[in-house]
């Protein structure tokens, strides 16, 4: 019997696959659990209108995050930061990406989620700096920070 899957089921399939499975255990577990449907010609056509759907919103966020990386990466983007330091050029405390994210909300209006800010450590000194931010499996861009004496 052929079905298709409505949810991970364990070393029979993955979500949204087609597969063809033994009568008693498409009925007796499958269908009676929810985890799975008959594959007929509407569900399949479903299914497929499903994955065209899936394609044009991926698409759709691939370009949206090319776009940001290339407002992110213009000569004129440069996040400045304000902190507190000493005399040799290092700064009490740190730099962390909470703050940088705040701070490109607040200097460019770019909503940005900290976690998507690749910084291995906190910025501990005055200057320039370039941080990697992950936009997209795909789309890696590089902020430039300035982090100037208060």
């Amino acid at each position: 019997m052929k079905v298709i899957f409505l949810e991970d089921v364990k070393g029979q399939g993955k979500k949204g696959e087609v597969k063809d499975v033994s009568t008693g255990y498409a009925q007796n577990f499958l269908l009676k659990n929810g985890k799975a449907k008959e594959a007929t010609k509407s569900a399949l056509s479903e299914l497929k209108g499903k994955k065209n759907k899936e394609k044009k919103v991926a698409a759709e966020e691939l370009a949206e995050a090319k776009e940001l990386k290339a407002t992110l990466e213009d000569e004129a983007t440069v996040v400045e930061i304000k902190a507190k330091g000493g005399e040799d050029g290092r700064l009490f405390g740190s730099v962390p990406s909470k703050q940088i994210a705040q701070g490109l909300q607040k200097q460019y209006d770019i909503k940005l989620d900290k976690r998507k800010i690749e910084l291995d450590e906190p910025l501990r000194s005055f200057g320039y700096a370039n941080v990697p931010v992950k936009l997209h499996h795909d789309v890696t861009a590089t902020i430039r920070v300035h982090i100037v004496e208060e």
